[in-house]
């Protein structure tokens, strides 16, 4: 029997058209995939729905991979990988496995021999990257900096010297209801000359990315309250 893949689907960014974001490919394989493993089931089946409208949704089997779930992988993945059924990985926004907890899946199909499939989507890492006019040819992801605000204060420094250092350009993102103070906390830290890129709601309809240094942003009275963010430093 011919052994299932593991599909890393994108997902949207936010609430925007699906034909901006997501080629016909991920239309035909919602259309063709009834197994998945999805970080929050509710979402997941409404995402399926707008992509693919006549999915039949009651029919389509969903494995939750959240914070307070407990995945099987040998029983809930393997088995069905193994009796030729593929599956599909949806993150809540974005691509799968990047700023997201599914790497954990993606390892365990592995190791396995599993065909692990990337379908192409959106990145906003890599958007806001290619929009920000800094280093694309070195450049490094840190995920969430510390609450802290005096550990905070000493990643920033770090990374800035990191940054002066290697000319490679630092990427990092904040909870959206927390973007005000991290981008106050920026401007206070950062060297007068450091540039700093602001990307804000990627893909959507009110997208905003900005690069400046960081004298010129002391100037500037921004509200990133409840903007999907992602903050670069070179």
């Amino acid at each position: 029997m011919k052994q299932g893949r593991l599909l890393l689907i994108p997902n949207l960014l936010g609430e925007t058209k699906i034909e901006e974001c997501l080629p016909s490919s991920i239309k035909q394989t919602i259309e063709r995939t009834n197994i998945y493993i999805v970080e929050n089931v509710r979402s997941a089946r409404r995402f399926i729905k707008k992509v693919f409208p006549k999915k039949n949704i009651d029919d389509t089997i969903f494995f939750s991979y959240g914070k307070h779930d407990s995945l099987d992988l040998e029983k809930d993945f393997l088995f069905n990988i193994l009796t030729g059924e593929d599956i599909g990985l949806i993150s809540e926004a974005g691509v799968p496995a990047v700023a997201d907890p599914g790497s954990k899946i993606i390892e365990y199909a592995h190791q396995y021999k599993v065909i692990v499939k990337p379908l192409v989507g959106p990145s906003s890492i890599l958007m806001a990257l290619m929009s920000s006019g800094m280093n694309g040819q070195n450049f490094a992801f840190n995920g969430y900096l510390p609450i802290n605000q005096k550990e905070r204060i000493k990643k920033i420094k770090e990374l800035e010297k990191i940054s002066q250092n290697r000319n490679q350009t630092q990427i990092f993102m904040e909870t959206p209801y927390r973007n005000n103070k991290l981008y106050e906390t920026l401007t206070k830290t950062c060297n007068h000359n450091t540039k700093l890129c602001i990307a804000s709601n990627l893909t959507l309809e009110y997208e905003s990315i900005i690069s400046k240094t960081i004298g010129e942003w002391k100037d500037i009275r921004l509200d990133l309250n409840k903007k999907p963010t992602i903050f670069l430093i070179s």
